[in-house]
C-alpha cells in the first residue's frame, strides 16, 4: 500500500445490542473504523483497538465487501472479497471469500491477519491467475 492511498468500504458491526452500519477505511497502512461513537484503528483488521477512552471490540462481528481485481491470461477482471471478522473469546477469527468467475474461494477461519488469509485464497486460484493491485492492509 502506498502512503497516499486510501480505500473505504461500507460494512456492518453486530453485537448483542444489535447491528450498526459502519465505514472501514484503510490509509497509510492502518485500518480505521468507528462504532457507536468510538474510534478504532490497527495495522490489520484483526488488530483494531480503541483510540483513547472506549471499550475494546469483543463478542462482535464485523463484515464488509471489498472489490478486487483478478488477472487471468493477461485479462483483468473484477471480483468481490467478502470479509467476516469475529472477535470473541478465542481471539480474532477472520474469514475471507473471493467471489470470481462464478466460483467462491474461501480462506477458512483463520487467527492470522488479512495478508495470510488472502494468501490462502491466492493459492487456490487456477494456474496463471493472481490477485491484482496493491496490498490493502497488513503490509
Amino acid at each position: 500500500m502506498t502512503a497516499e492511498s486510501r480505500d473505504t468500504w461500507a460494512g456492518w458491526y453486530r453485537d448483542r445490542q444489535g447491528p450498526e452500519a459502519i465505514t472501514i477505511t484503510s490509509e497509510d497502512g492502518r485500518v480505521h473504523t468507528e462504532v457507536r461513537g468510538v474510534e478504532y484503528q490497527g495495522d490489520d483488521f484483526a488488530t483494531l483497538r480503541s483510540v483513547g477512552a472506549g471499550a475494546e471490540l469483543a463478542s462482535c462481528v464485523l463484515e464488509w465487501d471489498m472489490p478486487l481485481a483478478v488477472t487471468a491470461a493477461e485479462d483483468t477482471q473484477r471480483a468481490t472479497l467478502s470479509c467476516l471478522l469475529t472477535l470473541g473469546d478465542k481471539g480474532p477469527e477472520l474469514s475471507l471469500t473471493l467471489h470470481w468467475g462464478g466460483a467462491a474461494y474461501d480462506s477458512g477461519i483463520a487467527g492470522g491477519g488479512f495478508r495470510e488469509a488472502l494468501g490462502r485464497i491466492g493459492r487456490q486460484l487456477p494456474a496463471g491467475t493472481e490477485l491484482a493491485g496493491r496490498t490493502l492492509v497488513g503490509a
